[in-house]
């Protein structure tokens, strides 16, 4: 008489990716606006969180959703569920002619 596996609803969290410097790991900082508990003027809190991203498909500044997991390193909790929005690419001239002289 087996049991059958809790599968509990995991959080979900949606970021702005600020760091990929570190292989397989992103940096999302999340932003959430609440009343102040005192003087209940609208604050802007922002906590980051670091995620696991196997693909190394995110880029700085990308709109990311990350989903709960387990531990997976000292300070990583998050894997990346997807990429919500890309960032909007700037590239200076130089590299567009090189990309177009090839």
């Amino acid at each position: 008489m087996g049991e059958a596996p809790v599968t509990g609803i995991r959080n979900e969290k949606t970021g702005q990716v600020v760091s990929t410097k570190m292989q397989k790991t992103i940096v999302v900082e999340v932003t959430r606006r609440v009343p102040h508990p005192l003087y209940k003027r609208i604050v802007t809190r922002r906590k980051k969180f670091y995620a696991h991203d196997e693909e190394q498909t995110a880029r700085p500044g990308d709109i990311v959703r990350i989903i709960e997991s387990r531990p997976l390193s000292k300070l990583k909790r998050w894997n990346l569920a997807e990429v919500v929005r890309r960032a909007a690419q700037v590239g200076t001239l130089e590299e567009e002619e090189k990309e177009t002289s090839l």
